[in-house]
């Protein structure tokens, strides 16, 4: 096999790019609810939605106790079927593997290892009266679980290699789902409490002992007095100063980290595709999205949610632990978007969301991830259960799909595009969403929700510069100021604006329409409309309705002699 044929993840000035077919690929995805790739059958009426969807990716799980439901005995039948019909339907697949792990829990576990606790223990939680109670959680510090889980995801990539290496139907992988203990800060048992009190690992004194500079702002706050402290070699997690259940994340996540890289790079060493796991964040704070009720996904402290995982936290001890794993992927459901985005391109790593919301919330929020972050690609979860003429993501991804050439180029560059969304009016009309400033070569960009007469509607897209005074717009309800930002010039407006179109062969722009006047308020803006603009009784229709989404603008200066 052509090793450079295998989907991987390239190095650009700006990012890395998921490489498919020798080519980049922006993954327009959707999540299935949990259980629906085990059923070829359920699928048979599922792979048309995808497409009518637009996306090209379909995110789906196999579990462990699918593929070996007695020890040692594989099938994939099931799996095998599924990927063959997405295959017919041209979709990739970044396959979920449901082993040890699933939302904190180990409920996809085969029966064989469920029905043996004394080869494969359980975590112990500790209740509010001092008592342990067994968990439905495989605890980390046995071994056998581990290398069970190793060796089933190592026969499972194996299988990928050898019956789709020549497809690349999938082209990512994720290993486990969501880990970390829930309901206790950390593992009660007697197998963890005998490593609690053992000296911490070497290799994880010696990543306290560096430089911190560049752990994120998270780590430095919350486990602050580590640094202040002389960490002599023999100190126990029991004699680590500072806030305990911090201490307790700190012990679940660097040994979850070490699990995970061993079935992570069991896999790896058989069939080298992009690997990486998700995370469900901690939901309250500065990064809880003051739009959404956080009462639906926990809480601040470690157990609340699932205590150990790659939350930003802890995320360093993640990359430093699990290299097998080219990424950690942020879950973003409640969060502040663009702010976890940001936070999860820490050390330069790559940003993929593999769940989010799917409602229009949702797909506004994705031009940012791409546009701004670099995104290989972003996944709505639950997308088989929601009706294709109902999903707003038909009509994000429809563009994102004629245009994705032009966005992954600019994707490459430094600095070469930004993205945004503008969220719908609070009900006393107050706009909650702040303005974009952006600078690119020359130019100063001011974006904002576009106006109209009437009530403004939901924005977004993204601004691609693509040279000089160039500059592509793509989605609807923005409008975008231009200023020079030279202190000579004196004057700046628009030169020329056009509605574009992407002919789909050659992938070349062409000109449907020539924009100026109404369609940029006399000059003032770049306006890329809304489907429906409201013209709120002004009885001229100033404004025209969102066609293609995709124009190309011009900006000009004049300046003193």
């Amino acid at each position: 096999m052509d090793l450079l044929r295998i989907p991987h993840l390239r190095q650009t000035a700006n990012s890395k790019q998921l490489i498919v077919d020798g080519e980049p690929f922006l993954m327009l995805a959707g999540e299935l609810q949990n259980s629906s790739f085990s059923s070829p059958e359920y699928m048979k009426d599922v792979w048309s939605k995808l497409i009518t969807m637009n996306m090209n990716t379909v995110l789906g799980s196999v579990s462990w106790e699918q593929i070996e439901p007695t020890e040692g005995a594989f099938d994939f039948t099931s799996l095998d079927q599924v990927l063959l019909d997405a295959r017919l339907h041209n979709l990739r697949v970044v396959l979920l593997w449901f082993g040890s792990f699933k939302n904190g829990l180990s409920t996809y576990a085969p029966p064989w290892v469920k029905r043996d606790p004394r080869r494969f223990p359980r975590v112990k939680l500790r209740d509010k009266d001092g008592s342990r109670t067994t968990a439905d959680i495989l605890t980390l510090f046995g071994t056998e679980a581990q290398k069970a889980d190793a060796k089933a995801f190592k026969t499972l990539m194996q299988h990928l290699r050898d019956i789709d290496g020549e497809h690349a139907t999938v082209i990512m992988v994720q290993v486990e789902n969501e880990v970390g203990v829930l309901g206790d800060s950390r593992d009660r048992s007697d197998l963890a409490e005998e490593r609690f009190a053992s000296p911490l690992p070497v290799e994880l004194h010696d990543f306290l002992a560096k430089d911190w500079s560049g752990f994120t702002d998270a780590f430095q706050h919350n486990l602050g007095e580590l640094r202040q402290c002389s960490l002599t070699r023999g100190l126990t997690w029991g004699d680590l100063p500072g806030n305990s259940k911090r201490i307790d994340e700190l012990f679940m996540a660097f040994h979850y980290a070490v699990y995970l890289e061993e079935v992570a790079s069991a896999g790896k060493s058989v069939y080298p595709l992009p690997l990486y796991t998700n995370v469900w964040q901690n939901y309250a704070g500065s990064d809880a999205d003051a739009n959404t009720p956080a009462i639906v996904g926990g809480g601040s402290d470690p157990g609340d949610y699932p205590s150990g995982g790659g939350v930003v936290d802890v995320l360093d001890v993640w990359q430093a632990f699990a290299p097998s794993l080219d990424f950690i992927a942020p879950d973003i459901y409640l969060n502040n978007y663009s702010r976890l985005c940001k936070e999860y391109r820490h050390n330069n790593q790559p940003l993929f969301i593999p769940e989010q919301r799917r409602d229009e919330y949702g797909a506004l929020r994705i031009w940012a991830a791409i546009g701004s972050y670099g995104c290989l690609g972003c996944s709505p979860f639950g997308i088989d259960t929601v009706d294709p003429a109902q999903s707003p993501f038909r009509k994000h991804y429809g563009l994102l799909a004629k245009t994705s050439h032009l966005v992954l180029s600019a994707q490459a560059k430094g600095n070469a595009s930004i993205g945004f969304f503008f969220d719908e009016l609070s009900p006393d009309g107050k706009d909650q969403t702040p303005k974009v400033q952006a600078t690119f070569g020359d130019w100063n960009l001011q974006i904002e929700r576009s106006f109209v007469f009437g009530r403004p509607s939901v924005g977004s897209g993204m601004v691609i510069h693509l040279e000089n005074d160039q500059f592509l717009l793509l989605g609807w309800g923005f409008q975008v100021n231009f200023k020079h930002n030279s202190s000579d010039a004196h004057f700046s407006g628009i030169l020329k604006f056009e509605e574009i179109d992407v002919d789909g062969g050659s992938k070349e722009l062409r000109t449907v329409r020539l924009l100026n006047g109404d369609e940029t308020r006399s000059g003032l803006f770049a306006i890329m409309p809304s489907d429906d603009p409201d013209y709120g009784g002004f009885p001229i229709s100033v404004t025209i309705p969102a066609r293609t989404g995709i124009a190309v603008c011009q900006p000009y200066a004049l300046f003193d002699e």
